[in-house]
């Protein structure tokens, strides 16, 4: 027993003192110490009884440092004794392309690619090879050689992955496709290869490319799959109409007459400025569904986004006998739950119509509900006590949706809004204590807004133990909660008039931007973000400005250059802004290029 625990012991400092030292020899690589490297890495080989991974930086060293023969000795010597390393006759190859001797280097690369013949599975260790000194079209070639002897998914994207970078991008797109065809569980893995190439820009070289490919395939091969690729597509260059077109067509001729991608379809032009799509989209839906639950589905779509973008009074009415006429054809009952809870708030948010709202609410929870649908409702009427700034029962209802539904999504979302409405009523530390709670949350949208009301709360009570501007802060949020905006921008002026130069004065400045947008008043909205740029470039709030600046630009102004500009502020100051991704795409597509 003794010489066992001996034994591990020892077995794992060797493990650990063989690790230590490759760092090492690493870490003089990388520092252009070759010999000290070289001279690591020969001891590490040789105690280790021919390890690959120390040969592989034993040889690295060593042609740096022009030892080609040494190269060659060490290499020929290991592959004599392990015969399963055709990758090695590349790393020969590669060593007399080094000493400018290419027709002895192309020998030894044609034996790797041979070597494919007898065992298609080396097609993998050869083409990643040839890759890694960016020989593409002897990897290329290996890929192409293996799967011509074993269809292999790996083959296929690193073959296409190759194809993208020999700017072959026809090939690398029909290689793709290819695979998403005979195994569409690949589609999310490629999607991101696409991601590279594609833009929302319909000119961009790519994105022609792949809907010339599909329209041409759609002609000599209907197949649906064509169909749903260029659906996809088309939503990626917002051409949502398109889209739809691909859409229908994929539903008519479909066996399972599935309308959740059209609905899907519906959602994402609403949610990128195209209303009027949407609800042409929805209308369709609720025509040709032949299921209550997806015409009822399409109907709480619809009616959201018309109250989303409701301009008058007249519209108000339409809405309200809209909704009257889809009540006296399904009932309210619990088939017509969501509607009913979306026409509340509508009556208690938009009509003032709170009393009719909350008796609707209560009408529907002595209806045969699950606790789920339960909580659902009691959460709405536990948001219009709050439109009525009735916050202690507010936070009854929303308590009691916590216990309702523990550990759901819908629990977390309660405990944010028992958080809100505790900030809304100037009990900052009841409302930082459940915000703590929802660190963890497993929405990330409800996580975020967490962290950023905790912040919020934190930041602006450090300096003023009194937290009068804060609390002025929160009741401007109320106002807005409550669609009250002027009375909101009048409160913000406030603080930016008696609390200047204070940490909250960019929080006002960014909320009287994001309520100017709102409000279409998009010239006041420029001059706010513009001034926390100003004033305040070196604080938190910055890059938010920038992004949603440059989105005015882009989307509201038409004002290209300036939206590229901002972008380009996010991209070269702020790498750690979680707006960098997005600034990066869209920076890309307005300037036309791949940005490196």
């Amino acid at each position: 027993m003794r010489f066992l625990i001996t034994l591990f012991i020892t077995l794992g400092l060797s493990s650990s003192v063989f690790s230590q030292s490759a760092e090492i020899a690493q870490n003089y690589f990388d520092q252009g110490e070759y010999e000290k490297a070289k001279s690591v890495y020969e001891q590490l080989y040789k105690r280790s009884n021919g390890n690959l991974n120390y040969l592989q930086g034993l040889i690295s060293s060593m042609q740096e440092l022009e030892q080609y023969q040494e190269v060659e000795k060490y290499l020929l010597d290991f592959t004599h004794r392990n015969t399963a390393y055709p990758n090695l006759l590349v790393e020969l190859g590669y060593n007399y392309q080094l000493q400018e001797q290419p027709e002895k280097a192309k020998e030894y690369y044609q034996q790797a690619i041979e070597k494919i013949d007898k065992i298609p599975s080396y097609a993998y260790t050869v083409g990643r090879a040839f890759q890694k000194y960016n020989l593409l079209e002897e990897a290329a070639l290996a890929y192409e050689k293996g799967l011509g002897k074993q269809p292999n998914p790996n083959f296929i994207i690193q073959l296409a992955r190759i194809y993208g970078e020999q700017g072959k991008l026809e090939e690398m797109f029909a290689t793709y496709l290819d695979l998403i065809k005979q195994k569409a569980e690949y589609f999310y893995a490629v999607n991101r290869n696409f991601s590279e190439y594609i833009t929302e820009d319909a000119a961009n070289e790519a994105n022609q490319i792949l809907r010339k490919l599909l329209l041409k395939r759609i002609q000599q091969e209907p197949d649906l799959f064509y169909n749903q690729m260029l659906s996809w597509l088309f939503t990626q260059q917002q051409e949502y109409k398109k889209a739809f077109i691909q859409e229908k067509a994929i539903y008519q001729r479909s066996p399972e007459k599935s309308l959740r991608k059209i609905t899907e379809l519906a959602e994402i032009a609403n949610e990128n400025g195209e209303p009027e799509t949407a609800k042409e989209i929805l209308n369709y839906t609720i025509e040709t569904a032949a299921v209550e639950s997806q015409k009822l589905n399409a109907y709480e779509l619809l009616l959201a986004i018309e109250i989303e973008h409701i301009s008058s009074a007249q519209e108000k009415e339409e809405i309200d006998n809209y909704f009257q006429e889809v009540f006296q054809q399904y009932g309210k009952a619990r088939n017509t739950l969501g509607l009913q809870l979306q026409y509340a708030k509508f009556l208690a948010f938009n009509n003032n119509q709170n009393e009719e709202a909350k008796t609707l609410l209560r009408n529907a929870l002595e209806e045969n509900i699950n606790r789920f649908e339960e909580a659902r409702t009691k959460m709405v009427l536990a948001d219009i006590l709050v439109l009525e700034q009735k916050f202690n029962q507010a936070l009854i209802y929303y308590s009691q949706v916590q216990n309702l539904v523990q550990n759901n999504e819908l629990a977390q979302e309660a405990t944010f809004k028992v958080a809100k409405t505790s900030y809304y009523k100037g009990d900052f530390k009841w409302a930082q204590t459940q915000l703590k709670v929802l660190k963890t949350a497993t929405s990330q949208l409800i996580a975020n807004d967490a962290l950023q009301l905790n912040l919020l709360i934190s930041d602006n009570s450090l300096e003023d133990s009194t937290q009068t501007a804060l609390k002025l802060f929160a009741k401007a949020d109320l106002y807005t909660f409550q669609k009250k905006d002027e009375k909101a921008l009048n409160v913000l002026d406030t603080i930016l008039l008696q609390h200047k130069g204070e940490k909250i004065e960019d929080e006002a400045l960014l909320r009287k931007a994001q309520l100017f947008e709102q409000l279409g008043e998009y010239e006041k909205a420029e001059e706010n973000y513009q001034q926390i740029i100003q004033y305040y470039s070196e604080d938190i709030l910055a890059d938010d400005a920038y992004y949603y600046l440059a989105e005015l630009y882009r989307n509201q102004l038409n004002q290209p250059e300036k939206a590229k500009e901002n972008y380009e502020q996010i991209i070269f100051n702020f790498a750690d802004s979680i707006f960098f991704v997005e600034s990066r795409k869209k920076y890309r597509i307005l300037r036309g290029d791949q940005l490196e």
